[in-house]
C-alpha cells in the first residue's frame, strides 16, 4: 500500500507509516472530516443567490394585481416628478433654484427640527443637525415603505426626495464663504452673527472652509445620481405594476 501523505510503499498490515510516522487511521478520519471543496462552493452559490432573490424581493417588490387608477395616478405622479427632476439636474447649482422651488419650503421645518432635536450635542452638532434631518427624513421614509409597507414605488419617489435635499443644501454648502444667499428672516451670512450660517460655522470649525465649493458640487452631482436611480428604479416598478394590472370589472 501508498501511505495516503507521503505515498511511500510499504505492507499492507503496518498502522504507522514507516517513512513519515503518520498513524492511518488517524489521519483518514482528520481527511475525511474536511469539508468537501464541491460543497463548499454549492453552499456559497446558494448563500449568494439567496441574498439576490432577498434583494429583489426587497427592492423591486410589486403587489400581484395593481388597481388601474392608483397605477393611472402613479404614472402621473412620476411624469410629474421625472420634469421637475430633471429640471433640477440640468439647472446649475449657482442659479439656487433648488433653494427657490417648492421643495425646499417642505424641506425647511425639517431643517429647523434638526437644530432642535441635535441641539443636546453641542453647538457643531446643533448646526450640522438642520443638514441632518433634511436627509434622514427621506432617508427613514425609503427605509419604511421598503420594510414595513412593502410599496417600492413610494420608497423610489424617498430616494427621488433624498437626492433633492443633497441638492438643496450645496447652494447653502456653496455659501460658506460669499455670505450672500438671504437666510431665515431675511438676513444673509455676512448680516448674521457668527454660527448664524451652518456652513460658514461647520467648515470653518471643521477647517475644511477653502473646500465648500468642492463639497457643494458633490453634494449637488450626488444628489443628481440619486435622482436619475430613482427615475429607473420607479419606472421599473411602474412596468411591473403595468403587467400586473387589474382590469376585470
Amino acid at each position: 500500500m501508498k501511505c495516503p501523505k507521503c505515498s511511500f510503499e510499504q505492507t499492507d498490515q503496518n498502522v504507522e507509516c514507516i517513512n513519515c510516522g503518520i498513524i492511518f487511521e488517524k489521519y483518514r478520519r482528520i481527511q475525511d472530516s474536511k469539508p468537501d471543496p464541491n460543497s463548499l462552493a454549492i453552499g456559497c452559490e446558494e448563500k449568494a443567490a439567496s441574498i439576490e432573490n432577498l434583494t429583489k424581493g426587497l427592492l423591486f417588490y410589486a403587489k400581484p394585481e395593481t388597481n388601474p387608477v392608483i397605477f393611472g395616478g402613479r404614472v402621473l405622479f412620476f411624469l410629474v416628478i421625472f420634469i421637475w427632476g430633471l429640471k433640477f439636474i440640468f439647472t446649475p447649482m449657482e442659479t439656487n433654484y433648488t433653494g427657490e422651488s417648492l421643495w425646499h419650503l417642505i424641506n425647511l421645518p425639517f431643517h429647523e427640527a434638526g437644530h432642535v432635536i441635535f441641539r443636546l450635542f453641542g453647538r457643531f452638532i446643533t448646526s450640522l443637525g438642520g443638514s441632518l434631518a433634511q436627509l434622514l427624513m427621506p432617508l427613514t421614509c425609503l427605509i419604511v415603505f421598503l420594510i414595513k409597507t412593502r410599496d417600492t414605488f413610494a420608497a423610489s419617489f424617498s430616494l427621488w426626495w433624498l437626492g433633492e435635499n443633497f441638492m438643496d443644501l450645496a447652494p447653502y454648502i456653496n455659501d460658506a464663504r460669499s455670505l450672500s444667499l438671504p437666510l431665515l428672516g431675511g438676513n444673509t451670512g455676512r448680516t448674521s452673527p457668527y454660527g448664524f450660517h451652518d456652513w460658514e460655522f461647520i467648515l470653518k470649525e471643521s477647517g475644511l472652509i477653502r473646500y465648500d465649493h468642492i463639497l457643494a458640487n458633490f453634494s449637488y452631482k450626488l444628489g443628481s445620481v440619486l435622482m436619475i436611480s430613482s427615475f429607473v428604479w420607479g419606472g421599473y416598478i411602474l412596468y411591473k405594476q403595468y403587467n400586473n394590472l387589474n382590469l376585470k370589472n
